[in-house]
C-alpha cells in the first residue's frame, strides 16, 4: 500500500480561517476544494434551484393536472436503499400535496430484475393507474416505458443513473416517456450531476408545490412543509454513495439537523433504534453503514416492500415492528454474506500462488451464492486484492434458471461499465443485459458464457491497467498535531457531512507500536505512541502482526472506559 497525503492549498485555509473555521477544519476543507464559506453554508436557500433541473416544471405540470383530474398515481420503485427512500419520499410529498391517490409498486430483485420493464408496466396497468411515476430507475427502461405509453399510460421517469446509448452508433437512446427528469440527461444544465435518485424526486416535489402555489392551491403561509422529508432524502443520498458535492452535503446537512433533532418519520426512529445507534449524535456513517444496510436487505433477501412501509408509516408501533423484521433479516445477510466471502476467498486464492500478485481482473461463480449478495461479496473482494471483481450467482428467476447474475466493483482507473461495453463487443452475445457506472455495474450471462466473460474482462484489464494503477493508494490528510488529540475535536469531525468524494478525514504518520493482539480472531488491538503520547487502536479485520515502528494511516473516534471518553485510532492501512 502507498499512503499519499493529499494537496493543501494554503491560500483557501487562510481564507477559511479568517472566516471563522476551526484551523483543523479549514485545513480538511481546503484538501477537499472548498475555497470559502459559501461552500460551507447549508442554508435550504442555497440549494439549486428546481428551476435549473430539466424536466422539473413539465413534470410539475403533469402532476399538477393528474391532481385536477382526480388520476390515479403509481410508483415505481427500484429495491435498494436509495428507491426505497425516493419511493417514500413520493408517497409523501405527493399526498401533503394533495394527491388523492397514490400507490406504489416495487420490483422483485430475482423475479423481476432492474427497472421499468414491460411486464411491470404491465401491472402497473393492471392495477388501475393513470400515470407512471418511475424513482431512481426508468432512463434505460426503453422497452418499459415504450409498453406503459402502448397501453396509454402517462410515463413520469425521474433517475439519476445515465441513459442507454446504442450499441452500433454510441448515441444516447433515451425512453418515450411523457417527461424525463434527470441531471444526467442531454441538455440538463443542472450543476449536481451526482444527485441521488431520492434527490431527484424531492427536486420534483419542490417543482410541483410551486407550480400549485402559481395555480393558487397554496400561498406562501398555508404550503406545505416539504423538509420534514429531508431525513429521507439525506439517507437515501448517502447510502447510495453518490458524490458528496455542495448541493448534497447541504441536502444531507439538512436532513441530519432534523434528525438529531428528532424531526423524523417514525421508521428512521425505529431503524436507529434496531441498530443501537443513538439519532440525537446521527452521523452520515451511521446512514450508510447502520441504517443503509438494513433497508437495503430487504431488497437483497426479502422484498423492499418492508423497507418502504417502515419509511412510510406513522405508526411508531408498526415502525418497531418493521425495523425489528429490517434488522433480522440484515443479521441473515450477514451470515450469508460472510459464509460466500469465505467461498469467494478460496476460489481467488488458487487462481494464484502464495506470495504472487493477483490477477488484473478477478471473476468468482459457484452455484451456492445467492444473488442479492453478490454485489457485497464482489466489493470485499475488491477491498482485499484490489482488483476489479465481479462474482456471479445463479439466476432464481422463472425461466431463467441458465442465466447468470453478476456484479461486479472497480479500483480507482479502471471504469467497470466501459469495461463491460468493450467486452460485449469483442464478444458478441455473451452479454445478455449490463448497465452500471464506472466503480460498480452488473450483468447477466448465459452459463455457458462465463469463460468467455472471465477472458474478455482480463484482457481488457490486462490493455488498461499498469502497475501504478494496481497498487493501492491510501490519500490521508498528512500527520495530525497532537493538540487535536481531544475527544471534543472528535466529536466536531463526527458531526460534519463527511462521504463519497468528500472522504471522511484520515492521517497518517510513523508511530510507535508498543503491544498488539488480536481480539475475535480477527480485529488487531494496539497499543500506540503518537508523537510521544499513548493511544489505543484497532485495525478492524486485519489479523497480521505489525513492525515495532510503521507508518499508519487511521481514523480518529471516542471510545468510553468507566465514565472516561479517549480518543482512539481506527487503522485503515499501514505502509508497505
Amino acid at each position: 500500500m502507498n499512503i499519499t497525503t493529499r494537496d493543501v492549498p494554503p491560500r483557501s485555509v487562510w481564507t477559511l480561517e479568517q472566516a471563522g473555521v476551526h484551523p483543523l477544519l479549514a485545513r480538511l476543507y481546503a484538501a477537499r476544494g472548498v475555497t470559502g464559506m459559501d461552500e460551507l453554508d447549508e442554508a435550504l436557500g442555497k440549494l439549486l434551484p428546481p428551476s435549473s433541473l430539466k424536466g422539473a416544471q413539465e413534470a410539475a405540470v403533469l402532476l399538477a393536472d393528474a391532481f385536477v383530474q382526480n388520476k390515479k398515481l403509481c410508483i415505481v420503485a427500484d429495491y435498494d436503499c436509495d428507491g426505497a427512500t425516493a419511493c417514500a419520499v413520493a408517497l409523501r410529498g405527493l399526498r401533503l400535496l394533495g394527491a388523492q391517490h397514490v400507490a406504489y409498486l416495487v420490483p422483485d430483485r430475482v423475479v423481476d430484475g432492474y427497472g421499468l420493464t414491460a411486464p411491470i408496466a404491465q401491472r402497473v396497468f393492471d392495477s388501475g393507474a393513470d400515470v407512471l411515476i418511475t424513482v431512481d430507475n426508468g432512463i434505460a427502461s426503453l422497452d418499459g416505458v415504450a409498453h406503459a405509453k402502448a397501453l396509454g399510460l402517462q410515463v413520469l421517469v425521474t433517475d439519476h443513473h445515465l441513459p442507454a446509448t446504442n450499441r452500433k452508433t454510441g448515441a444516447v437512446e433515451l425512453p418515450n416517456a411523457d417527461v424525463i427528469v434527470n441531471p444526467n440527461q442531454p441538455g440538463c444544465s443542472f450543476e449536481s450531476k451526482s444527485m441521488a435518485g431520492v434527490g431527484v424526486m424531492f427536486y420534483v416535489l419542490l417543482a410541483l408545490r410551486s407550480e400549485l402555489r402559481s395555480r393558487g392551491v397554496f400561498d406562501a403561509s398555508n404550503q406545505p412543509k416539504l423538509d420534514t422529508l429531508l431525513p429521507l432524502v439525506a439517507l437515501g443520498t448517502v447510502a447510495d454513495v453518490v458524490k458528496l458535492d455542495a448541493n448534497n452535503r447541504r441536502l444531507v446537512a439538512q436532513g441530519l439537523k432534523r434528525v438529531r433533532a428528532g424531526a423524523m418519520p417514525a421508521g428512521l426512529a425505529a431503524l436507529f433504534t434496531a441498530a443501537g445507534r443513538k439519532a440525537q449524535v446521527a452521523t452520515t456513517f451511521d446512514f450508510g453503514f447502520a441504517l443503509g444496510p438494513r433497508i437495503n436487505a430487504a431488497g437483497r433477501l426479502a422484498d423492499m416492500t418492508l423497507g418502504i412501509e417502515c419509511l412510510q408509516t406513522d405508526d411508531a408501533g408498526r415502525a418497531d415492528e418493521l425495523a425489528k423484521a429490517l434488522d433480522g433479516i440484515n443479521r441473515e445477510r450477514r451470515v450469508i454474506e460472510g459464509d460466500m466471502r469465505e467461498q469467494a476467498m478460496d476460489i481467488v486464492e488458487s487462481l494464484f500462488d502464495e506470495g504472487d500478485e493477483p490477477p488484473s481482473a478477478i471473476c468468482v461463480f459457484d452455484p451456492d451464492f445467492h444473488e442479492g449478495v453478490v454485489g457485497i461479496v464482489a466489493s470485499r473482494i475488491k477491498d482485499k486484492l484490489h482488483r476489479p471483481s465481479f462474482v456471479f450467482a445463479a439466476s432464481q428467476a422463472p425461466g431463467k434458471e441458465h442465466e447468470l447474475k453478476g456484479s461486479g466493483r472497480s479500483i480507482p482507473g479502471f471504469h467497470l461499465r466501459d469495461a463491460l461495453d468493450l467486452v460485449a463487443k469483442r464478444y458478441p452475445g455473451v452479454l445478455l443485459r449490463f448497465g452500471g457506472h464506472a466503480m460498480a455495474a452488473g450483468c447477466t450471462i448465459h452459463e455457458d458464457g462465463l469463460d468467455a466473460f472471465e477472458q474478455g474482462l482480463m484482457e481488457v484489464a490486462e490493455e488498461w491497467l499498469d502497475a501504478a494503477t494496481l497498487t493501492r493508494r491510501l490519500e490521508t490528510d498528512g500527520a495530525l498535531d497532537p493538540k487535536y488529540l481531544r475527544v471534543d475535536l472528535v466529536d466536531t469531525l463526527h458531526k460534519e457531512v463527511w462521504g463519497q468524494g468528500f472522504a471522511p478525514p484520515t492521517f497518517s504518520e510513523e508511530v510507535e507500536v508498543v503491544s498488539q493482539r488480536l481480539v475475535g480472531e480477527k480485529h488487531l488491538q494496539l497499543k500506540l505512541k503518537h508523537q510521544g503520547q499513548p493511544v489505543d487502536g484497532i485495525w478492524f479485520g486485519h489479523t497480521e502482526q505489525l513492525p515495532s515502528r510503521v507508518k499508519l494511516a487511521f481514523r480518529l473516534d471516542a471510545e468510553e472506559w468507566n465514565g472516561v471518553r479517549r480518543v482512539k485510532f481506527l487503522v485503515e492501512g499501514a505502509e508497505g
